[in-house]
């Protein structure tokens, strides 16, 4: 089905109205993003933040007659300097497919592989995880979850017990399940993502190892490593849930964190565990610790 795009300049307190109105006005789908180059990295917890100048996309079927639409926002007082607008066709194409297509096999380290259902295991000798893109954040292909994968690689986890917290997919808890690990303990908010978590584990025949649970229902227990990839403000308001789960002499790796809120993080875990240098990658931080003796 072809569709057609209108594409309208909002400042940041009026985008969401804006897109309520695209949305009133017949739009399918509404999308935005940012007018100019000032990236929001991670708003407050619960709140959505908009950019200063966001772009507000409403999608229509190609046949809808859009001056309607133009005449009903041009009535609105957000708009009383002028409707800065612009219309585009969108090629009608087989999304499913354009969407397998630009997923592929990825390496981590020197053992671990990450490959899509659809795509052909390039090193069937290798460690490798089947997963899909899916509802639950957690592929690969994020710096911050690559970092954590990288540092399993390079671990020895023959009998380890590990907690993943935050666990999304469930990717860093198979990955140390395949990689040796005795044992995995997946953590998360979203039932969804408990869900998507045992299904990838069936997937990779580790469901047996992998226990899943909601925060409010997450057994004590030392664990032998602790993998939290979640971003620098949950890391430092959970802190004592999160130090609670690392057994004596236990390993803490910590992601979702920007350069410039490592000592923020660190600050908070640092009277109880000693960290390496800051691994880096496209911005995003991987800290590793090891609880203190």
């Amino acid at each position: 089905m072809p569709w057609i795009q209108l594409t309208v300049s909002a400042p940041e307190q009026h985008a969401p109205l804006v897109g309520d109105m695209l949305q009133g006005n017949g739009a399918m789908a509404v999308t935005y993003r940012d007018a100019q180059d000032n990236p929001i990295f991670e708003p407050p917890l619960g709140e959505v933040l908009y950019w200063q100048e966001t772009l507000v996309t409403g999608l229509f079927p190609a046949e809808t007659d859009l001056k309607p639409v133009l005449a009903n926002l041009k009535k609105s007082k957000y708009f009383k300097d002028g409707l800065n607008y612009k219309t585009d066709p969108l090629e009608d194409k087989d999304w499913e497919r354009e969407w397998m297509d630009n997923f592929h096999p990825i390496q981590f380290g020197k053992r671990l592989w990450v490959c899509p259902s659809w795509r052909d295991i390039p090193d069937p000798a290798a460690v490798n995880i089947l997963l899909d893109p899916g509802m639950a954040f957690g592929t690969g292909t994020h710096p911050t979850t690559a970092l954590c994968l990288q540092w399993l690689d390079s671990q020895d986890l023959t009998g380890k017990t590990v907690v993943d917290f935050g666990c999304g997919s469930g990717i860093l808890a198979i990955a140390a399940l395949l990689l040796g690990a005795e044992r995995a303990i997946g953590i998360d908010i979203d039932r969804q993502a408990l869900i998507a978590s045992r299904e990838n584990a069936e997937r990779n025949g580790v469901a047996e190892r992998l226990e899943v649970y909601l925060p409010s229902e997450q057994p004590t227990m030392a664990a032998d490593i602790v993998l939290a990839n979640v971003l620098a403000g949950p890391l430092q308001e959970l802190g004592g849930v999160i130090k609670g789960y690392v057994g004596p002499h236990g390993d803490l790796v910590m992601s979702g964190i920007l350069e410039r809120q490592i000592e923020a993080v660190e600050s908070a875990y640092n009277t109880e565990f000693t960290f390496d240098p800051a691994t880096i990658q496209d911005d995003w931080v991987m800290l590793h610790a090891t609880r203190k003796q």
